[in-house]
């Protein structure tokens, strides 16, 4: 296997040659082994288009030269379509807020952008991933943006499909309306019910968790890109601020909004622990749903493959 070296404020390193990631990747991958899990690429796709934005504005606000921002949206280009997947190798466990995923991604940005220009991966005088991909951005800032921006599309795709399972069991309501039945309450036999009222009700609960994930997306709408390292916007200029977050509309086509409150928005965390309560019950339902049609099955009332 081919090598090459690379050194940063702590030493020297070798990479193989063929990977886009470079030496900070290279120590996180050792420093972070710890789940095996790895970061799912739809974050990372969420994390290429924040990277896209922040060049964009960069560029037009000519802090970034046209060339550099040509090649640097490609290679965002080339992540968001989903090729350079295997690139991105880190432990979802690792210290740091993130920062290593953060680092991995502006090193194949730039080693990518370096090949378009017709460089050799690691000439970071070409471009940069830090004073270059990474400009005008923290890790606290960039994270987080992308994190909603990933929730925010995985919640519109459960919502479709919880909108059609709310379809399938009203259609089983009007087929059993007529089917009678009988009741329980604590497995007793009580009073007598149809078989598509007990079907209604399923597809109530279902209804209910429909709704919330549509409510769920307001919170999380709001990022907090442009707040920088902890909120203030420190170092990122009150122009590139206002737009980058018009370009992440843009790019990823949702109804996303500037934090009023920035350093709100980075010291919380408490639209993912909404988001995640409504999954919570969503999936509560869905075990409830399924242990009554076992019990039914059980009771020799419905017949399931």
């Amino acid at each position: 296997m081919k090598y090459r070296e690379e050194t940063d404020s702590l030493g020297s390193k070798k990479i193989p040659s063929e990977v886009f990631w470079g030496i900070h990747t290279q120590r996180a991958l050792e420093n972070f082994y710890v789940s095996s899990l790895k970061i799912p690429f739809n974050f990372i796709r969420a994390l290429a288009m924040v990277k896209k934005a922040a060049c964009q504005a960069n560029c037009d606000l000519g802090y970034l030269d046209g060339e550099k921002a040509g090649a640097i949206n490609i290679s965002c280009d080339e992540i968001i379509d989903g090729k350079l997947s295997d690139q991105f190798p880190l432990d979802a466990s690792q210290g740091g807020a993130g920062t290593s995923t953060n680092m991995n991604i502006n090193e194949v940005i730039a080693n990518r952008a370096i090949e378009n220009l017709g460089g050799e991966k690691g000439n970071y005088q070409l471009i940069h991933p830090i004073e270059d991909v990474n400009m005008h951005q923290s890790t606290n800032d960039v994270y987080p943006t992308a994190v909603k921006i990933a929730a925010i599309y995985g919640i519109r795709d459960l919502s479709k499909k919880v909108a059609l399972l709310q379809g399938v069991l009203q259609e089983k309501e009007r087929e059993f309306t007529s089917v009678v039945k009988i009741g329980r309450t604590e497995l007793q036999q009580a009073v007598p019910i149809t078989l598509g009222a007990e079907f209604s009700a399923f597809a109530e609960g279902i209804a209910r968790d429909r709704w919330r994930t549509f409510k769920c997306e307001e919170r999380l709408r709001t990022v907090n890109i442009g707040g920088t390292a902890v909120g203030t916007g420190l170092v990122a200029p009150k122009k590139y601020i206002f737009l980058v977050i018009e370009k992440l509309r843009e790019i990823t086509g949702l109804g996303l909004c500037r934090a009023e409150n920035a350093m709100g928005e980075t010291a919380n965390v408490d639209s993912f622990v909404e988001a995640a309560a409504i999954l919570k019950a969503h999936a509560s339902n869905l075990i409830k749903m399924s242990n009554d049609l076992r019990l039914l099955t059980a009771f020799g009332e419905l017949r399931l493959p």
